[in-house]
């Protein structure tokens, strides 16, 4: 299990949860109901599944609400979340943004009262069993996609850099050897390098052997990459969160392959792992 410092976690989220409510209190009716990259979602749906996600976490129960036809939800954790965002849809938007702030102060309260040993203790987590801080962590991740599906939305793109974004890359690194290896399936002995460009510059190098992808500090001998993606950090994380199609990235020059090209354009089909 990851054990990770509680103090760092908790600080990404309550800076999460602060830009959140800071870019949120701007928004006018208008930008309140336009609708994101998550399917049947608008701007105010995505508040209330984060508030929904948190109240959970409070150990509230999700509402009895029917959420009717909805053929984007996959598994029964879509379907609560579903539940919650449906339950808040005759709301209205300044009430939405109220909840909002008080069930994250109270998130806040609790994570700040938790004990080491608590935030190591072992927990379910969206990734399968792993540490509370993990789980945690995966809140960092999750709380910044919608934000970027929300800026997406009302063209108020921002916040692509700083301790949150790397926060949200760390968790990004535990997949990646999945990613790579496993959904886009590379030549055996493959040397995959995925290099992020931007505020939040990082890179990734992959060695596949046995079909399993390994996150490496660098190829043996200094050999070269057999396989190289570029692309910049947050449209990375729009290919992984399957914001993005990878053909779609490459049309509009997003992303840049070099070597086995179609070996990486394979890569960069699969990026998209995250339901």
């Amino acid at each position: 299990m990851l054990r990770l410092d509680q103090d760092s976690v908790v600080a990404a989220l309550a800076e999460e949860w602060k830009v959140i409510g800071e870019l949120c209190a701007g928004l006018d009716e208008a930008d309140w109901a336009a609708p994101t990259d998550c399917p049947r979602w608008s701007v105010q749906d995505n508040l209330s599944h984060i508030i929904g996600t948190e109240r959970m976490l409070l150990g509230e129960p999700a509402p009895a609400t029917a959420v009717g036809e909805a053929p984007h939800v996959r598994n029964e954790i879509g379907r609560i979340n579903e539940m919650w965002v449906a339950e808040r849809r005759r709301r209205a938007p300044a009430a939405v943004l109220e909840e909002f702030r008080q069930v994250t102060a109270a998130r806040l309260t609790a994570l700040t009262a938790m004990t080491g040993a608590d935030f190591d203790a072992e927990s379910w987590t969206p990734a399968g069993t792993d540490s509370y801080g993990r789980f945690m962590r995966i809140r960092v991740l999750d709380c910044w996609m919608h934000e970027q599906d929300i800026r997406g939305a009302v063209g108020l793109p921002g916040h692509t850099g700083g301790s949150v974004v790397e926060t949200v890359l760390d968790e990004f690194t535990c997949a990646v050897g999945f990613a790579v290896a496993k959904l886009g399936q590379p030549p055996e002995g493959a040397r995959v390098l995925i290099s992020l460009t931007g505020p939040a510059a990082r890179d990734w190098h992959v060695q596949v052997r046995a079909g399993r992808g390994g996150l490496v500090a660098g190829f043996d001998g200094g050999e070269q990459p057999t396989i190289t993606i570029r692309t910049d950090a947050h449209t990375y994380t729009r290919l992984a969160g399957g914001r993005i199609a990878g053909d779609a990235a490459l049309r509009a020059s997003l992303v840049r392959l070099e070597g086995d090209v179609e070996a990486a354009e394979r890569i960069l089909a699969g990026l998209g792992y995250m339901p």
